[in-house]
């Protein structure tokens, strides 16, 4: 009986550690879009101004966030992003996307079944009127063609550079090693950002791609094949270049439009930086950056 007792007055003491041990592991995903409208998102498209959503090009039907063309007769260089209201620094994004029929005329050929989603991005109203990319890291897309490798969860770097081991790549574009994904079925991609120090890509649930120390350089596409080709502003461009080889540690998130029809849904994101004193009641054991401002104690 004695040994009975002692059981349980330890289960009564550990009982309200175990509770809280288990909040602070438990993760809070955010659904940033929620499935009804474009509320706290922003749209950008080349030549024209904010929030002016071209031909509605970005939709909402069935709880699907929808890149579509169905009112367009060309394409005619309408290159548009989407960008979320919040900047974030350490964090990580998930979502799903499933490419749909046929390119749109007047797109690009290299376009057929690409699309992205920009990491640590220029905010929407930064952009030139006519600038066609923001300044960002671009986890980019591509469905299968039904032959050949076609990788998926790619980096492509306008106005900015990445290292890759102790190498600073000097490629536009940098292939992962991803399955190749034909058809019109949903492929789930995640990326895990954490400041300027390392970005990983996953698609379902899989590493493809790793990259280091995110900077602002190289030009837009590359140093032959400069700002202008981005359709950047004079004032614009003299910024960007300004802020050559400066740490990319922060921005927003935008999914692109660039004239291959796209669906999204599912979007979350994990925040990473945040309260990580133990004490502290929104103290989460999985922050990797600590911002001990936003801690909260009892009374």
């Amino acid at each position: 009986m004695r040994n009975v007792l002692l059981l349980l007055l330890i289960g009564l003491f550990t009982l309200p550690v175990s509770f809280a041990q288990k909040a602070a592991d438990r993760e809070e995903w955010v659904q940033i879009f929620n499935g009804k409208d474009l509320k706290d998102w922003d749209i950008k498209i080349a030549g024209r101004p904010l929030n002016d959503n071209y031909q509605n090009t970005f939709r909402v039907e069935k709880g699907i966030l929808r890149v579509v063309y169905d009112q367009y007769k060309t394409f005619d260089f309408k290159y548009g992003h989407i960008y979320y209201k919040k900047p974030y620094s350490y964090y990580r994004v998930r979502f799903q996307y499933r490419f749909l029929g046929n390119q749109t005329p007047g797109g690009d050929s290299w376009n057929v079944r690409n699309s992205g989603i920009m990491l640590h991005s220029q905010s929407a109203e930064s952009l030139s009127l006519n600038q066609t990319f923001p300044v960002s890291l671009e986890m980019q897309l591509l469905g299968g063609l039904g032959k050949g490798e076609r990788h998926t969860g790619n980096l492509c770097t306008p106005g900015t550079q990445v290292f890759i081991g102790n190498s600073l790549r000097p490629e536009h574009c940098t292939d992962s090693n991803s399955k190749t994904y034909d058809g019109d079925q949903w492929v789930t991609a995640e990326a895990i950002v954490l400041g300027d120090s390392i970005v990983h890509h996953l698609i379902n649930g899989e590493t493809v791609l790793t990259y280091q120390r995110p900077q602002v350089g190289g030009g837009f596409v590359s140093k032959d094949h400069d700002w202008d080709a981005g359709r950047f502003g004079a004032n614009a461009e003299k910024h960007w270049v300004s802020q050559a080889n400066t740490p990319l540690g922060s921005g927003y998130l935008a999914l692109q439009a660039e004239s291959h029809p796209i669906d999204f849904k599912n979007i979350e994101v994990l925040e990473l930086k945040g309260c990580m004193n133990p004490k502290a009641l929104n103290y989460k054991s999985y922050y990797v950056k600590a911002d001990n401002t936003k801690c909260r104690y009892k009374k």
